[in-house]
């Protein structure tokens, strides 16, 4: 069951995304017209991750003091206005490469922001029994916006005019802030009453991690998706060097694996929530990770550019499962007063190993060929399982709330 709100926050998230998608690709190019020095190039990749390192905890924290309704419709309209002044910026032909610095970096921060209001928003408008199916809404509107349409759309308006992707931008986020604002509900942590006290910060960030700390199946999946974080970025890091070396294909073939990619996560988003309710979190979560192993593993030994695309559309497919699993338990065994701050240090894990697999994926690349980071992949993603607490040991730490 899904609550009349919910289409309206999925609305608003899927919206979003669209502009991520096409920022995602016009930024950097953008980037490659102004300079030809690859560290600066580099600088405006890094100034839009930062944020997710830095800010991710004090994020969580914020979203458990306050109304996250607030935080979305106040995050989408700063995006806004910061888009739209870049958009200004290329129409005039004034913008330089500093303006993208520091673009990149308040569009990062107000990703950060977002992120944590609406992952504690689902358990307010969606009962638990519906989380699963809401969950996987989300995921799969946001991965088709995002990698689907966002991201081919913003090459070719960029290539129409390189102002038209920053201006298609700044109205998503628009219209997002729009839908946000026809939200209606208490979106405060724990609902009706007086907000939580407002502590010191690090005391606040410092209950959560010890909370967290002493909840083994919780503490072992956030390590977990530290794994499984940095086997993705890296994978997907040397995906290029990956199609044109060892699967002989052009920039095309290499396109179509992404999109490959995102309609075996589309078919993962679809089953998830089916499989949570036949098997359970456990046994669905495992499944999907040493399903992401054995993908990696195919795609590391693949003969032919069409068993490789078989193998990246069951990885994607595998892996939005045990991400969608790990979401749902999350907003099952989190009080909502700690979900925010739970969540994000989820992601800062998950980003801060994700920057580590990119760096080690292209040294193993380089020094034993495209193929290599499949291989350390898949024995990562096999060994994953052997992290996690036993079923029956830890039987409440797994359950999902049904009613």
């Amino acid at each position: 069951m899904l609550l009349r709100g919910f289409p309206t926050l999925w609305a608003s998230v899927t919206i979003s995304s669209l502009g991520d998608g096409m920022r995602f690709v016009a930024l950097p190019l953008l980037a490659v017209g102004l300079t030809d020095d690859a560290r600066l190039i580099a600088l405006v990749a890094l100034a839009g991750q930062l944020p997710s390192l830095l800010l991710a905890l004090p994020a969580g924290a914020w979203a458990d003091r306050t109304d996250r309704r607030r935080m979305l419709l106040w995050s989408d309209a700063a995006r806004t206005l910061v888009v739209g002044a870049l958009a200004v910026a290329v129409a005039a032909d004034a913008v330089r490469i500093g303006w993208l610095v520091l673009a990149a970096l308040l569009l990062g921060a107000g990703d950060v922001v977002y992120g944590a209001g609406w992952s504690g928003m689902v358990p307010t408008l969606v009962p638990p029994a519906g989380r699963a199916r809401a969950n996987s809404r989300l995921q799969a509107g946001a991965l088709i916006t995002d990698t689907l349409l966002g991201t081919p759309l913003g090459a070719v308006l960029f290539g129409l005019a390189a102002v038209l992707p920053f201006a298609v931008d700044s109205l998503s986020f628009a219209v997002a802030a729009a839908l946000v604002l026809l939200l209606r509900g208490d979106f405060r942590p724990g609902g009706a009453g007086p907000l939580p006290a407002r502590a010191p910060l690090g005391q606040q960030v410092t209950e959560a991690l010890r909370w967290l700390r002493d909840r083994p199946v919780l503490f072992r999946l956030c390590l977990a998706r530290g794994l499984t974080g940095a086997v993705a970025s890296g994978l997907i890091a040397v995906l290029v060097l990956y199609a044109g070396r060892a699967q002989h294909l052009g920039p095309t073939g290499f396109a179509l694996l992404v999109a490959v990619f995102a309609v075996g996560g589309l078919l993962g988003s679809a089953l998830t929530p089916r499989l949570l309710h036949r098997w359970g979190a456990r046994t669905t979560m495992v499944a999907g990770v040493l399903g992401s192993g054995v993908c990696a593993l195919l795609m590391a030994l693949a003969p032919t550019p069409a068993v490789s695309a078989f193998a990246v559309a069951g990885y994607g497919a595998t892996d939005f499962a045990w991400a969608i699993g790990g979401l749902t338990l999350r907003q099952s065994q989190v009080p909502s007063r700690l979900l925010g701050r739970i969540s994000m240090a989820y992601q800062l894990v998950f980003n801060a190993a994700g920057a580590a697999g990119a760096a080690l994926a292209g040294l193993l690349a380089h020094q034993w060929g495209p193929r290599a980071p499949y291989f350390a992949g898949a024995a990562l993603l096999l060994a994953v399982p052997l992290l996690l607490p036993g079923a029956r040991r830890e039987a409440e730490g797994w359950a999902l709330a049904e009613s």
